[in-house]
């Protein structure tokens, strides 16, 4: 196994990305989550101590901590992905209903029925978290060495939990062997034949970007020059892309994917110019980013609007969360990865030609998405009490 000081940091510029515009996504997801009991926008806070720190203008921090009573931001797009399987399954089920209540009464005629995922932790247990709320079965699977605090948090959801003896790539092809007439898959990585159910985890992912456009209206401010987004299969950075890449966007900000050194999958495609798969072990404290292969319906559209890939060792991630700790801000290793990003790129030994590429200068605006919460409260507390 290497360690951190083994591998430096590595960069892809997509320098041939073609500037293509995509469709302005609607705000059907938004409608949906704001109808769920305890929806409320999560905080879109400004750190000044880290924006002097970088020198630069502001840092915007959109702290999915707590969403929907859940430790991270998965359950947007999992529940949004589970309501459109629903639909799919009953076709008269509509969507005139006002409580979550009523929309449980409705589904009562698809029951019994399971629902199975796999996951490195947060998206199986948004998974296993609506399964419990409509009444439906989990089984969700998991990639061995999972952290045991995320697998107790997935079963107190009422799971049925395995861990499945390789990575994650082999947990996904295990939860897809049980897709049948009474069990959805629902799953945030795609693979040919099954790409409508990631599609809708990305449009879920939506409600988060239509908050920040919401606030900053609100407040009078423009948006971000520069976005930085940790990266697994890629579900949550083709999400940035497709908000963000519109026509009329302004400022167009300038897009940066993260992902663990171990475990690139993404800068491993757009080097190759096609999905190849990253051997494993996958074993960064960045737990949900420990993914050896893209999504075939994120990897297009985030090699056509992502203007640079990095991959950082997990000493970064550590730093980051204790920044983010020092601002009142609990991030898990998986959610401070998007800062701990920006950290390697303004500040690391290749700073002065990085800021240059991406035009950062003392007025750059920068939204960091910090994804999680302390999903191991053991590792977190350890992580930032360290010197």
């Amino acid at each position: 196994m290497m360690n951190d000081n083994e591998t430096a940091p590595r960069t892809f510029r997509n320098l041939e990305r073609p500037g293509v515009f995509f469709a302005a996504p609607d705000r059907s997801p938004l409608s949906f989550h704001q109808r769920l009991d305890r929806y409320a926008p999560t905080p879109l806070l400004d750190a000044p101590e880290i924006a002097r720190r970088l020198g630069v203008g502001s840092v915007l921090l959109k702290v999915e901590s707590q969403r929907l009573g859940l430790p991270a931001f998965k359950i947007l797009g999992a529940s949004w992905a589970i309501y459109r399987a629903l639909r799919t399954r009953l076709p008269d089920l509509g969507d005139d209903w006002q409580t979550f209540d009523e929309l449980v009464a409705r589904i009562a005629p698809v029951r019994p029925i399971t629902l199975a995922a796999a996951t490195d932790g947060n998206h199986g247990r948004a998974v296993a978290h609506m399964a419990k709320r409509f009444g439906f079965a989990a089984r969700i699977y998991l990639p061995a060495h999972t952290a045991q605090a995320r697998i107790d948090g997935i079963a107190s959801e009422g799971a049925h939990v395995e861990v499945v003896d390789g990575t994650y790539d082999d947990a996904v092809a295990r939860s897809a062997r049980d897709a049948g007439e009474r069990c959805l898959v629902i799953s945030d990585t795609s693979w040919p034949g099954y790409e409508e159910v990631p599609r809708w985890v990305m449009e879920g992912y939506s409600t988060i970007f239509w908050e920040i456009d919401d606030e900053l209206a609100r407040r009078g401010q423009s948006g971000p020059n520069l976005i930085a987004v940790q990266t697994g299969v890629g579900a949550l950075a083709a999400a940035v892309v497709t908000h963000y890449r519109q026509a009329d966007r302004t400022p167009s900000p300038a897009i940066v994917s993260v992902e663990p050194l171990r475990a690139a999958c993404l800068m491993a495609a757009m080097e190759a110019g096609e999905i190849v798969t990253v051997p494993g072990p996958h074993d960064s404290i960045m737990a949900g980013l420990n993914c050896g292969r893209a999504s075939i319906l994120a990897w297009p559209i985030m090699a056509a609007g992502v203007d640079a890939f990095l991959a950082i060792g997990d000493e970064r991630a550590r730093e980051s969360m204790r920044l983010l700790g020092q601002c009142g801000v609990i991030a898990g290793e998986t959610g401070a990865a998007g800062l701990a990003g920006v950290l390697e790129l303004l500040t690391g030994s290749d700073h002065a030609r990085r800021r240059a590429e991406l035009k950062i200068n003392e007025t750059t605006r920068i939204l960091v998405l910090v994804t999680e919460g302390a999903t191991d409260p053991a590792a977190y507390a350890k992580i930032v009490s360290a010197a």
